[in-house]
């Protein structure tokens, strides 16, 4: 018993590893003595999984074979048989998880006495779950559908790098979802406004007209009519709160690219 136990305690990833296919959601298909080809009987099986779960993302493949034949072989056998199933997936247009695990366990398993029982694959898959709908590309929508002309909207976290015109990565998404809003109103026109914060003088470089500019641009290289499109810049001109703002929520307010509807 003690025996037992130690090979427990050292071999417990590699037992985990072999009984692992018995959990979750799963389907087996079977091959013939010694192929690794998918018969008929197995295409049908596969393509009757795919209509039953069309959105489903696959996790695992393993596979299996009987015990005749040398352990090596049965290992490249049962690989085969994984790659097999693998690129029939795939050609479906099935999606595989980042990070999925195949693996050929060859006769290393527990065998059944029904030998066709063991010439097999097990893909393991999940439910993908439905895709839920953008909240801020929603919002911006709701926004617009409410605003009338002459009304203007803050694009929020919309950030640009110091004193410049270029985004921070993290803005791109705010840019398709004004693009998304545009290809749904395609009557829509509106005026992209810049303005800046913090400083007293006038914007020397002209970095609010810039960053509206930078806007601007992104829509028309996305095939928005530029006639539906205009832009301007107004420095520190147009503050929400008096410069020097008494804080940085003040100055991020004042900091803003906004749009104002022109015509729906």
């Amino acid at each position: 018993m003690k025996r037992i136990l130690l090979i427990l305690l050292i071999f417990p990833c590699a037992l985990f590893s072999q009984t692992s296919a018995d959990a979750g959601t799963k389907v087996e298909v079977f091959f013939e003595f010694d192929k690794y080809f998918l018969n008929d009987e197995s295409v049908q099986t596969l393509e009757k999984t795919l209509q039953q779960n069309p959105n489903i993302i696959v996790s695992k493949i393993y596979g299996y074979c009987d015990w005749k034949g040398s352990n090596s072989y049965n290992d490249t056998l049962s690989v085969r048989r994984v790659n097999e199933v693998y690129h029939f997936l795939r050609n479906k247009g099935i999606k595989i998880k980042p990070g999925y695990e195949t693996k050929g366990f060859g006769e290393d398993f527990k065998q059944s006495e029904v030998q066709a029982e063991n010439r097999k694959v097990v893909v393991m898959y999940e439910q993908l779950q439905p895709e839920q709908p953008d909240d801020s590309r929603k919002a911006l929508a709701d926004l617009v559908k409410n605003a009338a002309a002459g009304d203007k909207i803050k694009l929020k976290n919309i950030n640009f790098l110091n004193n410049s015109a270029i985004l921070v990565p993290k803005s791109k998404p705010v840019l398709y979802d004004l693009l998304c809003v545009m290809e749904e109103n395609p009557t829509l026109k509106i005026e992209i406004q810049g303005h800046i914060c913090c400083q007293t003088q006038a914007d020397q470089y002209d970095v609010s007209s810039a960053r509206a500019r930078a806007v601007y641009m992104f829509l028309l290289r996305n095939k928005i009519d530029r006639k539906r499109l205009s832009f301007k810049g107004f420095g520190i001109t147009r503050p929400i709160h008096p410069i020097p703002e008494k804080s940085e929520e003040e100055a991020d307010e004042n900091r803003r690219v906004e749009i104002m509807i022109v015509a729906k």
